[in-house]
């Protein structure tokens, strides 16, 4: 189980630190999705930096749980973003993109299934928390 753990947690890692030096150098395909998106440069950067986040969490073991939720929901914004103005070729790229959101989504949701007692005492703490405001 600890090397499929470090698998699916490496995987997306691996991904979303990979597509920051894209963001952060301001590349023209990074500039022409979050312009697309009518996000440039807020959208971009701030992006990047919550994928970095994600990526640090998902790869230390006491948080990866939280970059696995992070990065979920991270993914469902570039999904969603895919689905709804982008389109799933992103120029040219023949869906790549959307293809490396699907994984990662998919890598961190079997992460959230092998360490669900993990979240379920995350979920048990929230909702301790919530009941006591």
């Amino acid at each position: 189980m600890t090397a499929l753990s470090w698998i699916l947690r490496i995987l997306p890692a691996a991904i979303l630190l990979q597509t920051l030096f894209f963001k952060f150098t301001g590349a023209p395909e990074s500039i022409y999705i979050f312009e697309t998106l009518r996000m440039e440069p807020w959208g971009r950067i701030g992006s990047g930096i919550a994928e970095l986040i994600a990526a640090l969490l998902l790869l230390l073991p006491k948080t990866r749980i939280y970059g696995a939720i992070l990065a979920l929901g991270v993914m469902a914004g570039a999904i969603v973003s895919h689905l709804t103005k982008l389109g799933i070729e992103v120029q040219g790229d023949g869906g790549l993109l959307f293809g490396m959101a699907l994984g990662v989504t998919a890598c961190c949701l079997a992460v959230l299934v092998l360490h669900r007692t993990e979240l379920a005492e995350l979920w048990t703490r929230v909702r301790r928390l919530a009941g006591s405001s």
